[in-house]
């Protein structure tokens, strides 16, 4: 099932809202992870830095053929062996992953999706105990220049609610301001 219209911009002007790295960084996502998952990679915007830091595999996964073929192609001129980017279509099918065993999920402009909370609830069965889920979304503000439409694009308290819905820890200092126009959430899955 392909995820609402999520209003993506091409990837020159994508790539220039985000410095990866730094992100992840922001997340604690640059040290002592193992395997990750991302949840539509889309241009590989996040994969490759990703992959920078994994010590096992980022397992990248997107509906989109295209998308995919473009990560895999970033890999192979970066000489990149971690990844292991797949068409999936983790919304009817699952991501396919074991139980319990990744640390880190990344649920990057996703949860405008018609079933955000199933997507949630994915990802803490993937996780391990204390695994963490890092949220990132359009601000809910209009000026922004792409993103979803108004009506799905959902606030930070929405997301909030959502994680904890599906089981997930949320603390309060783990809400991030990512300028120019994103909001970042990190969430940690129970450990029983």
């Amino acid at each position: 099932m392909k995820v609402r219209d999520s209003g993506m911009p091409d990837e020159e002007m994508w790539t220039g809202f985000f410095d990866p790295a730094k992100v992840l960084s922001i997340f604690g996502l640059d040290r002592g992870v193992r395997d990750l998952v991302e949840f539509g990679c889309g241009y590989g915007t996040f994969t490759l830095a990703a992959a920078g830091i994994a010590e096992g595999t980022v397992h990248a996964l997107d509906i989109e053929p295209a998308m995919v073929s473009i990560v895999q192609q970033k890999c192979r001129e970066a000489d990149i062996a971690n990844v292991r980017a797949t068409v999936r279509d983790f919304v009817t099918a699952g991501t396919g992953l074991a139980d319990n065993s990744m640390d880190a999920a990344l649920l990057f402009n996703i949860l405008h999706h018609e079933q955000p909370v199933e997507l949630m609830k994915e990802a803490l069965r993937v996780l391990k105990p204390n695994g963490m889920l890092a949220v990132i979304h359009w601000n809910y503000d209009p000026t922004t220049p792409r993103g979803p439409a108004m009506e799905i694009r959902p606030r930070p308290e929405q997301c909030i609610e959502w994680g904890r819905e599906a089981g997930f820890r949320f603390n309060e200092r783990h809400r991030y301001d990512l300028p120019p126009y994103h909001y970042g959430l990190l969430f940690r899955k129970p450990f029983a």
